[in-house]
């Protein structure tokens, strides 16, 4: 087979990806000297779309709409982007080996490509519940949502299971996601989870049972504390029915699955330092290998602001890694220096007409303010963590861009607090102040 090589070679194609090749076009980047290799069919988008606007019955979001880099305001890089500037686009086509010290990659259908410099944004994949034996989990309509193909057979059977049950197995961003989604098509919608509240990575109890109640309200079905442990079918294949733990059957059309993800980092076992699940690497990105740097979901780095390190699985970071990454291989080229990483964890979510964003870290005591009840008209609240006297993460639903703004640089200035009681009654006030 052929052997090809490149300057710079980005296995996988997501957001990352994206992001990346836009940095090596902006600091001044040669035809030829790129390709990015994608077991996707499809130029690197916007993922968060997937489980939002992708799924809405009226005017749903649709590629090319949200071609990176549109989802932080910036310019969409159509394929044609990619032509121009250069950059070799190679798309459907799996790696199945990575050799680091030879510094060679094999696809699939056994092509090589050589690098001078890999940057690895393989991402996630989800955890599905076949990799734990369960009963049935392989029936038709059993959904995962990770890519665009995954979407679109999601698409499909909304459609054909009009006014049907869904069932959503897991409590957290995509549980809740696509549980908004499903409602919003006529569907019955019945979500279950383990956890006595949902999102516990994240949520508080207080902040949960808004939601909750939220989401009971829009006629959504809640079942806690119990877990999915087989699935029934009819005799074409496709679920019929949801066994839970504690004895109930749920009937089902539709089953999504949201358990959580793990990262790919399978190609590189053995080769390089790996930590938390991720491979590890410094506030450049770069990893224990020379000319290898590990971006997204798969990296595990220094997280300045708390002096540890760790992974984290979110767009914003996917976005600003991997510009990092680049900063960094183009720096060293150039015999100039760059500030090391210095990220501020975030994350945010978009359901019915809901919205909120979370800052910073979410350790210690918590204090929640405003208006949580689920009845409200115009609800509008919020939650501060406060770790050794000072407020080290702050969460707010309803907010407008300057009151998030503001928690954002409550979040990275740690403000000291001298009184819980105060903080409460102070709210949101506390936060424009600083």
């Amino acid at each position: 087979m052929a052997e090809k090589s490149f300057k710079y070679v980005i296995v996988g194609g997501g957001v990352s990806a994206g992001y990346a090749a836009r940095e090596f076009v902006k600091l001044g980047l040669k035809a030829g000297e790129l390709a990015i290799i994608s077991k996707e069919a499809v130029a690197p988008y916007e993922r968060p779309a997937l489980s939002k606007a992708y799924l809405f019955p009226e005017s749903p979001a649709r590629l090319p709409g949200f071609h990176v880099c549109v989802g932080s305001g910036g310019q969409r890089l159509l394929p044609g982007w990619y032509k121009e500037n250069g950059i070799e686009l190679i798309l459907s086509t799996e790696i199945v080996k990575a050799d680091l010290a030879a510094k060679s990659l094999t696809t699939a259908s056994g092509e090589t490509f050589k690098y001078q410099i890999l940057v690895i944004a393989t991402g996630s994949t989800v955890i599905k519940l076949s990799d734990f034996g369960v009963e049935g989990a392989d029936a038709k309509n059993i959904f995962y949502l990770r890519e665009i193909a995954d979407a679109d057979q999601l698409v499909e059977a909304i459609k054909s299971k009009k006014n049907g049950k869904a069932v959503l197995v897991g409590g957290g961003y995509i549980g809740l996601e696509l549980g908004a989604a499903l409602k919003i098509n006529d569907l019955d919608v019945t979500m279950i989870y383990p956890e006595p509240w949902c999102m516990p990575r994240l949520f508080t109890s207080g902040i949960a049972s808004f939601y909750e109640g939220f989401y009971k309200n829009k006629g959504i079905n809640i079942i806690k504390g119990t877990v999915a442990t087989g699935f029934t079918s009819d005799s074409n294949g496709e679920v019929k029915q949801v066994k839970l733990k504690d004895g109930r059957t749920l009937d089902a059309d539709i089953v999504v699955v949201g358990v959580g993800g793990r990262p790919l980092v399978s190609l590189f076992k053995g080769q390089v330092e790996e930590d938390k699940g991720g491979i590890k690497t410094d506030g450049f990105f770069k990893t224990s290998i020379p000319d290898v740097y590990a971006v997204g979901d798969v990296a595990t780095y220094p997280l300045k602001l708390y002096n540890e390190l760790r992974r984290v699985e979110h767009v914003d970071h996917a976005r600003k890694s991997a510009e990092q990454a680049v900063k960094a291989i183009k720096a060293q080229e150039e015999g100039k220096s760059i500030e090391e990483y210095d990220y501020l964890p975030y994350f945010y979510s978009r359901t019915f007409n809901l919205a909120w964003q979370f800052y910073g870290d979410n350790v210690g005591e918590t204090v929640l303010f405003g208006d949580n009840n689920p009845e409200s008209p115009k609800p509008k609240f919020g939650t501060y963590w406060i770790k050794d006297g000072k407020v080290v993460g702050v969460f707010l639903e309803g907010g407008t861009p300057d009151e998030y703004k503001a928690i954002a640089k409550v979040a990275r200035v740690q403000p000291p607090v001298e009184s819980l009681d105060q903080l409460a009654k102070d709210g949101l006030c506390f936060a424009s102040k600083v």
